[in-house]
């Protein structure tokens, strides 16, 4: 059997037997390239004393200042379970700050400490660092950007469609 492309003019007919190679699936070289970037990161933000997630986390407060849980949960595409643990152990180091919001207090306002500001000139090497292992230029690396973006658009739109 084959499968068509449907609307899609563009999509060659392809085997419904070579689709099911590992090889031909987006989500797996994503998978893969992800794994990889942890690694690095591991490594790269060791010095720092951050996880990849808190490392995201502390770009988001250092890019936009005090933030409710839900923008940077928003911002992160994750969920309070999942962020909610990381945001206390990031308190738990000192680096930043969770308060009640005075006009709203069922909103939780993060902010970065004063360690957690002074932070952020430790921080200044890493996306340099982490461009140069790529072994991609910047022009590659912000067509990629591109193109993940339309991605993570694409899927979800499509997940909220089904």
């Amino acid at each position: 059997m084959t499968t068509t492309p449907g609307d899609r003019p563009d999509l060659p007919t392809v085997p419904d037997a070579e689709l099911l190679r590992l090889d031909h699936q987006v989500c797996f070289s994503l998978h893969a390239a992800s794994r990889a970037f942890g690694g690095f990161y591991r490594q790269a933000l060791k010095d720092l004393g951050l996880t990849y997630s808190q490392y995201l986390v502390m770009l988001v407060l250092w890019e936009h200042g005090p933030q409710p849980v839900k923008a940077i949960g928003e911002r992160l595409y994750l969920d309070s379970g999942t962020l909610s643990p990381l945001l206390k152990r990031l308190e738990a180091a000192g680096l930043v700050r969770r308060e009640r919001s005075r006009e709203d207090e069922r909103s939780v306002l993060i902010e970065p400490t004063g360690e957690g500001a002074d932070l952020r000139d430790r921080a200044l090497a890493v996306p340099r660092n982490v461009l140069a292992a790529t072994g991609l230029s910047v022009e590659e690396v912000l067509g990629l950007q591109d193109v993940l973006r339309r991605l993570t658009t694409a899927l979800g739109e499509a997940a909220d469609a089904a």
